[in-house]
């Protein structure tokens, strides 16, 4: 069963490292996209950053607690600005605010959950 709750952290790091990834190819609509709801373009790299580091450390089990709840609070945030102002107007908005709830659940369940075998956290855990 240890092996599921690495499948988990990879497909739900997936979705952050792929969107950072298409930022980085296509830097122009990603900041238009963040200046059309009022959000300053030098966050830009910073959440490029974010999107790829945060999740790496979820896949590799390091420090999963903390790195899942800053995943969960980063799609709280861009929840709020980018799809609630929209959601009840906008049927794909409601799609993705509610698969972004759907996201901050799974990083829920991670956060009250103990590592596992196949983490970082695990074995310094259990080097004591």
């Amino acid at each position: 069963m240890h092996i599921i709750e690495i499948f988990g952290r990879i497909l739900i790091s997936a979705l952050f490292i792929v969107e950072a990834i298409k930022k980085v190819f296509n830097p122009d609509m990603g900041m238009m996209y963040m200046s059309d709801h009022g959000v300053p373009e030098i966050l830009f790299y910073p959440s490029i950053a974010f999107e790829l580091i945060v999740p790496l450390l979820l896949i590799a089990g390091y420090k999963i607690k903390i790195a899942a709840s800053m995943l969960a609070l980063f799609v709280l945030t861009v929840t709020l600005i980018f799809h609630a102002p929209h959601a009840f107007s906008d049927g794909m908005q409601l799609t993705t605010l509610l698969k972004n709830f759907a996201i901050i659940g799974g990083l829920l369940i991670i956060i009250s959950n103990k590592p596992q075998v196949c983490s970082f956290d695990y074995y310094l855990e259990n080097k004591k």
